[in-house]
């Protein structure tokens, strides 16, 4: 069993994603140590291209940040390689076929070797076409994670068969973003790949909620969770990383929990904290910080004017 296939040992794994390099690579690094002491099981991790294809909205303005900050694929590797002297759990690069070709592919896997990314996810490349990517992965021990979506249908035998790691099993049509809804029928496609591979299963596309998570956990061995998480570093940018560990606390909790609401009160606790704390240490900085400032001069005055006084003259 592969790196990969233990993380769904015993539990339903949870699967974050986030765009390398978005706002900045070393908030990058930062949220990778978050994301895992939250809970995380899996990391995804997307390399910022100028034609995310896959992505909605959300992520291809990610994309684009992280490519205006200047993250390039050899930058990303370089932070992914230093995060992974700590970080534990199994890291999957979602990239796409033109900046592997371009990078060279032999090249590019080798370093996904060094780097400690034990798997790929190629979105634009078919089922069929896998053979352009199978001999360099397994001579570098790296995995390729096949996707099946709702129109897949009568491939997803073929695809399953053939899937090593995980299977992503794309929870709508179109693009990644966060949907109010899921009305794909997940039970009866992870129902196909079972009958054919224990290979595990996640669910993604879509997932925003907590809620949403644990409805796909129950059909499903995992779930992945990406426009939610890049819409929080969107919102906060460099002061992200508190805000993505709350949430990533909430949905494995949920995942693996009946006790939604008990869960729910202490995230809008937490968050209340958080934003409190963030605006006491406004506050300080309004307030109190000149205040020091102050007494530090009047302590400063009244040393000067001992030092003239008679009396310490004398001694």
């Amino acid at each position: 069993m592969s790196k990969i296939s233990e993380a769904f040992k015993d539990t339903k794994a949870f699967i974050p994603f986030i765009t390398g390099g978005d706002p900045s690579l070393e908030i990058t690094e930062q949220l990778l140590y978050a994301m895992e002491e939250a809970g995380a099981d899996i990391i995804e991790i997307g390399i910022p291209f100028s034609d995310p294809i896959a992505e909605g909205p959300v992520i291809q303005a990610a994309n684009e940040r992280a490519l205006a900050a200047g993250c390039t694929t050899d930058k990303l590797f370089k932070t992914v390689k230093k995060a992974r002297k700590k970080v534990q759990v199994p890291m999957v690069f979602l990239t796409y076929l033109n900046p592997i070709y371009t990078y060279g592919k032999e090249r590019f896997m080798e370093r996904c070797r060094e780097c400690g990314i034990q798997g790929v996810i190629v979105p634009d490349m078919p089922f069929e076409e896998k053979g352009e990517l199978k001999e360099a992965c397994k001579e570098y021990g790296i995995e390729i994670i096949s996707l099946i979506a709702p129109t897949s249908n009568e491939r997803i035998t073929a695809i399953a068969k053939g899937a090593e790691g995980y299977i992503y099993c794309v929870s709508s049509l179109g693009v990644t973003g966060m949907r109010e809804q899921i009305s794909t029928d997940i039970k009866g496609m992870v129902d196909k790949v079972r009958q054919v591979t224990e290979v595990p299963c996640a669910v993604g596309f879509g997932i925003s909620t907590p809620e949403q998570a644990q409805k796909m956990a129950a059909v499903s061995d995992g779930v992945v969770v990406g426009s939610r998480i890049v819409k929080i570093v969107e919102e906060y940018g460099k002061k992200a990383v508190p805000y993505v560990f709350l949430l990533h606390l909430s949905i494995p909790a949920i995942m693996q929990s009946k006790c939604n609401c008990i869960i729910f009160l202490h995230l809008c606790f937490s968050l209340l904290s958080l934003k409190l704390y963030f605006y006491l240490a406004s506050l300080v900085q309004i307030l109190l910080v000149p205040a020091l400032c102050s007494l530090s001069f009047r302590l400063v005055f009244a040393h000067i004017n001992a030092l003239k006084s008679p009396f310490v003259q004398h001694l």
